[in-house]
């Protein structure tokens, strides 16, 4: 860890002022890029803190496949960079529509949310270097580095991704990227859930390269990506239908984006107050959750079950604990039962001490991980 001086910077003394002058009257900011994801956590609260002005690419050494990245700046930028150099974030971070834009990659990093490939490749977590936070201290620190054997704060600069703001403001992170691969390739089957899991299971166990998967309303779709020998003998020996490949795109970027056939009918349903859309975090190996009912939609192999139901929290978390995993409630207009899964003594400890070490007085998102938190 070590200080980073911020006087500097015009944008980033903005923001050092604004926390001195929150922390000195006792208030809160919420912490807002494009606020695509403001629907996700329980509800922000506090004065606006706007890292939009917080943009632009530091650095990007294609050779090296790292790239850094002020927080500020449009998810939907960076990633045009990256593609002038065939390169691109693996984990697909969900593009959200939001007030500003589709997203920030401070956004992105603090949500912590990756799409279809996430089971293959590894999520956000993964893929940080290391990054620059502002603390509740109105203190500029600056965690690991720029490559992958950089250890010094290196943890520290990982526990940033899911965090949701609440140890502080994620002023740039240095990610690692990776080049496009050479083929891919989608294959569609007309599978039941029962027999879905159990290919996936069957082809997990099996040096293929199966890169995403997704399962709903009977049909399994399937995408292979690699070397074009891999993709081309993985393809033969699983066969399916294979899909054009303006659809196979089409289906995958909706999938990644959440705005295909499933997501479109949650956030209705969602909107309406019908029903709430789970996200269950299970072994890959679960059968499947039938006492939940329909409206499941699985990825990851089988470890992400999406769920829309109007049953309660309190059903839906048992289902997914008897599988070995939890839940979380992604979308819902009722979060009195806590949007995420309860958190053992020994956890809830460590966040509370995470929390007061970055912001002891509470000044970012306070409560929108935890109510004490």
């Amino acid at each position: 860890m070590n200080d980073t001086p911020g006087a500097t910077d015009p944008v980033l003394a903005r923001l050092i002022d604004q926390v001195q002058t929150a922390r000195a009257a006792k208030g809160t900011l919420e912490i807002r890029g494009h606020g695509s994801k403001r629907f996700y956590g329980e509800a922000p609260r506090g004065e606006l803190l706007d890292t939009r002005p917080l943009a632009g690419i530091s650095s990007y050494e294609p050779t090296e496949l790292v790239v850094t990245v002020r927080a500020g700046t449009p998810l939907e930028e960076l990633e045009a960079a990256l593609a002038e150099q065939n390169q691109y974030l693996p984990f697909e971070p969900p593009r959200l529509p939001g007030e500003g834009g589709r997203g920030t990659v401070g956004g992105m990093v603090a949500a912590g949310l990756a799409g279809p490939a996430r089971a293959s490749v590894g999520t956000v977590r993964d893929f940080v270097l290391g990054a620059t936070l502002l603390n509740g201290q109105a203190e500029v620190l600056s965690f690991g580095g720029q490559v992958m054997k950089n250890v010094a704060g290196y943890d520290v600069a990982r526990v940033l991704a899911g965090s949701l703001g609440i140890l502080g403001v994620i002023c740039e992170v240095s990610l690692k990227v990776l080049p496009v691969p050479v083929a891919t390739r989608t294959l569609r089957f007309d599978l039941d859930q029962e027999q879905a899991l159990r290919h996936l299971n069957l082809w997990g166990g099996q040096p293929l390269p199966v890169n995403a998967s997704a399962w709903w309303n009977g049909t399994l779709v399937v995408r292979l990506s690699g070397a074009r020998a891999a993709v081309d003998a993985a393809g033969a020996k699983l066969g399916g239908e294979v899909l054009p490949e303006d659809q196979a795109t089409a289906f995958w970027t909706g999938l990644r984006d959440q705005r295909d056939d499933f997501f479109q009918l949650a956030f209705t349903a969602v909107t309406q107050g019908t029903r709430s859309l789970w996200r269950l975090s299970v072994p890959q190996t679960a059968a499947p959750l039938a006492e939940l009912g329909g409206g499941q939609l699985v990825e990851w192999g089988g470890a992400q079950r999406w769920l829309l139901s109007e049953l309660p929290a309190a059903q839906v978390r048992q289902a997914a604990q008897r599988a070995g995993g939890h839940a979380v409630l992604y979308a819902g207009l009722d979060k009195s039962a806590g949007v995420f899964a309860p958190l053992s003594p020994a956890l809830s400890r460590i966040h509370r001490q995470m929390k007061a070490a970055f912001d002891p007085d509470r000044v970012f998102n306070p409560g929108r991980l935890y109510p004490d938190l």
